[in-house]
């Protein structure tokens, strides 16, 4: 795989990743519904932050130790290949389960700010986030990226997160197109996971084969 294909590959990852119903999910559009469009957008800045900020860590420290260290590269691969095939599983038995805003924070108070920093500190905080990038990245990145791979992928991160929560937050902030989204989960839930699995079992069986 070319490391522009590796990119691409990345990005269409984390789009699907993010369209997980999730804490992050829920918190859009619980503030696109509760308190008003421009909250729900500056919630979503706030997701796309902390995705600039694993990328970051992502490229910074996994890529310098797995340049040094070749079976940990592969161990990471399948690994990673293990978790996206597990996050698929849960994304398919959740498919026919309605998604409640309910679940979401309290009220944030209009504040665009305090919106910012609640999508900021829930991206960053969840665990989940951290390890669904590092596998992504570890399974899909060239083991000695080009240069260019370092300035433009942190930037592409932040726009594919803060793309999906910005769609998210203009959605759920608008009567007919909540209510397409929500008829339609099960079937975009499905599809999502299925493409996952194929993604996993493919970093699993090529996990072996050099990177370019």
């Amino acid at each position: 795989m070319t490391a522009s294909a590796a990119v691409f590959a990345i990005l269409v990852a984390l789009w699907l990743g993010a369209m997980i119903p999730g804490p992050s999910f829920v918190l859009v559009a619980r503030n696109a519904i509760g308190q008003s469009r421009r909250d729900g957008l500056a919630t979503a800045l706030g997701m796309g932050a902390g995705g600039l900020f694993f990328g970051a860590i992502a490229l910074a420290g996994l890529y310098t130790l797995l340049q040094a260290v070749e079976w940990l590269f592969i161990g990471l691969k399948i690994a990673g290949g293990v978790y996206l095939i597990y996050v698929a599983s849960k994304i398919w038995r959740g498919a026919d389960r309605p998604i409640s805003v309910s679940d979401a924070q309290p009220k944030l108070g209009g504040s665009g700010r305090k919106a910012f920093l609640m999508g900021l500190t829930t991206q960053m905080s969840n665990p989940k986030t951290a390890i669904w990038y590092g596998s992504i990245f570890a399974a899909l990145l060239p083991q000695h990226p080009p240069i260019w791979c370092y300035v433009v992928l942190p930037p592409l991160v932040f726009a594919v997160e803060c793309g999906w929560y910005t769609i998210v937050a203009l959605c759920f902030s608008s009567e007919r197109p909540r209510r397409l989204y929500l008829r339609a989960k099960k079937w975009v839930d499905r599809i999502a996971a299925g493409a996952i699995s194929v993604l996993g079992l493919r970093l699993i069986l090529n996990a072996s084969k050099p990177s370019i």
